[in-house]
C-alpha cells in the first residue's frame, strides 16, 4: 500500500483544539448504571405488567389493549 493517510504527527491535534462544551438539558443528566436500569425496566414489565418505555407511545397502547383483552 502506498504511503498512509495522514501523517502520526497531526494524530489528535484538532480533538485537543476545539473547545469542551457542557452539557445541557436532558444530556446533562447522568445515566442509571445498565443493571440497575433493566432492573428498574424488569420490575415494570414482569411484576407490574407495564409498558417499560414511553407511556403515550403507540407501542404502549397496543400493550394496553393486549393486556385488557387477557382479562
Amino acid at each position: 500500500m502506498p504511503g498512509s493517510h495522514g501523517s502520526l504527527t497531526k494524530a489528535g491535534k484538532v480533538r485537543q483544539l476545539t473547545p469542551k462544551v457542557p452539557r445541557t438539558g436532558v444530556n446533562s443528566r447522568s445515566k442509571k448504571i445498565p443493571r440497575i436500569r433493566n432492573q428498574i425496566l424488569y420490575e415494570k414489565r414482569v411484576e407490574r405488567k407495564k409498558y417499560a418505555g414511553q407511556a403515550n407511545s403507540i407501542n404502549a397502547q397496543k400493550h394496553n389493549r393486549r393486556v385488557q383483552q387477557r382479562r
